[in-house]
């Protein structure tokens, strides 16, 4: 059976954009743009470096390295796998291995990735990259300070339940948990 053609939507036109603030963690811009609609304007775009997550697995595979942290941001505390910004001259896999080595003292060696993704497509950009490690050994405490919190294992079996509370936080951790636990089901 043939699958049926999917119809391409009209696109946006971009002009070019212009910066109106910029420092090593975010940069907002002005991107001059004509919708479908004809009505051109001046579109707010805020632009973040690439982050890496990664979900790290025990021995047996049914819990994942999770940290509980504060955020000032929204006053919560929850959950969240390790991650952060890719440096200049890493792969994000190996971007990913260090984070979680650095904020909770644990070494995941393989790793493979998962997917990749933007969380906020419409102002946003700022590409995720998630990596499944099914490795780690304990090398240490967290050596990241400002970014650890407390370090425990999550059973995969109760992932889906503190979601649902909004126990876990942050776009990357909730994808990545999710988009997991679909392979691990089919």
């Amino acid at each position: 059976m043939d699958e049926p053609a999917v119809q391409e939507p009209p696109r946006w036109q971009v002009f070019g954009e212009r910066t109106i603030y910029d420092n090593p963690w975010v940069r907002l811009v002005l991107v001059d743009l004509e919708p479908p609609d004809g009505k051109r304007f001046e579109h707010h775009v805020v632009r973040l470096q690439r982050v890496a997550v990664a979900l790290v697995l025990n021995a047996a595979g049914d819990q994942v390295l999770m940290l509980r942290r504060h955020r000032f941001l929204t006053d919560q505390v929850g959950w969240e796998l390790p991650g952060g910004i890719v440096d200049a001259g890493e792969t994000a896999l190996q971007t990913a291995a260090r984070e979680a080595e650095e904020e909770t003292g644990w070494r995941p060696s393989g790793g493979r990735q998962l997917l990749e993704f933007q969380p906020m497509v419409g102002m946003v950009d700022t590409p995720h990259e998630v990596y499944v490690f099914e490795q780690a050994q304990q090398v240490g405490a967290p050596t990241d300070l400002v970014e650890a919190g407390v370090v425990d294992w999550v059973a995969l079996d109760d992932v889906v339940e503190l979601i649902d509370r909004g126990e876990i936080l942050g776009s990357g951790s909730i994808t990545g948990l999710l988009r997991f636990l679909v392979d691990r089901r089919l």
